[in-house]
């Protein structure tokens, strides 16, 4: 059996389960598949739905990254800081997805260009991007933020859909496009397939790679932003822990955990 009528299977299989668990839902309330209720289901893990997308493109490139969480609330702690500092909220948000990028930018020196072990760098950012967000705001929690700020975390956007489900969307085209339908996404899955195939071929690799993480540590920035307008608080712990629940629903969407195999639909 071929790879890809492999991935089919799996992905006839997740969908097969779905409509059983939505079926047995349904029977036991008659508001189940309301849209309102449907929007609230994805509304509550939508966060960690838009860090996924990158997750796909890192894992399939071979790679992993534990420290999306940590940079998610990192970003958030340091949004909350400078805005309680005085600064203007766009302004606070602009250079809370900078310290992202920063975060991406140092992953990605170590692994693409240093050549250290993905599982090892991202363990270490996990655990040292985490030790600063608690040290800006230590036990705090932050709130007080702008109502815009605040709406466009909780209110409605398009439709019945919020800013962060509108993202997702966006997000999920976009990166479609770039895995399914350029060079750079036929780059990630060489490079995840056999990383000295690519060299050989020409692929910058180093390239490759740290765009990946700085891609991911970007997304997952903004989806700290998103977090602490949906929750309008900001703590030093907050997203902890969802860097296993990201990285479940990856190869549960039939990614496969060695690279080169796997798309985005399944994990959308």
């Amino acid at each position: 059996m071929s790879a890809l009528a492999r991935l089919r299977g799996w992905e006839t299989m997740m969908v097969a389960l779905l409509a059983a668990i939505v079926a047995f839902n349904s029977v036991g309330s008659p508001y189940f598949l309301s849209v309102g209720n449907i929007v609230n289901l994805f509304q509550l893990s939508i966060e960690k739905s838009i860090v996924a997308l990158t997750m796909a493109l890192v894992i399939i490139g071979g790679e992993i990254d534990l420290s999306v969480a940590s940079i998610m609330g990192l970003s958030a702690c340091v949004m909350a800081f400078t805005f309680h500092q005085g600064a203007p909220m766009p302004l606070a948000i602009l250079i809370a997805l900078g310290a992202g990028v920063l975060a991406g930018l140092n992953n990605a020196f170590w692994i693409a260009r240093v050549g250290l072990p993905s599982l090892a760098v991202t363990l270490a950012g996990l655990i040292g991007y985490r030790g600063v967000a608690r040290i800006l705001l230590e036990d705090r929690a932050i709130g007080g933020f702008p109502d815009w700020f605040n709406t466009l975390g909780q209110q409605p956007l398009v439709g019945p859909l919020t800013a962060a489900i509108v993202i997702f969307v966006v997000l999920f085209a976009v990166f479609a496009i770039v895995l399914h339908g350029s060079a750079f996404g036929r780059f990630v899955y060489v490079v995840g397939s056999n990383v000295q195939a690519a060299r050989y071929s020409g692929v910058r690799v180093g390239l490759v790679k740290g765009s990946l993480f700085v891609g991911s540590a970007f997304v997952a920035s903004l989806a700290g932003i998103l977090y602490a307008a949906r929750l309008g608080s900001v703590r030093g712990d907050m997203a902890e822990g969802f860097e296993l629940d990201i990285i479940t629903a990856v190869l549960l969407g039939g990614v496969s955990i060695f690279g080169g195999k796997g798309n985005l639909v399944g994990v959308g």
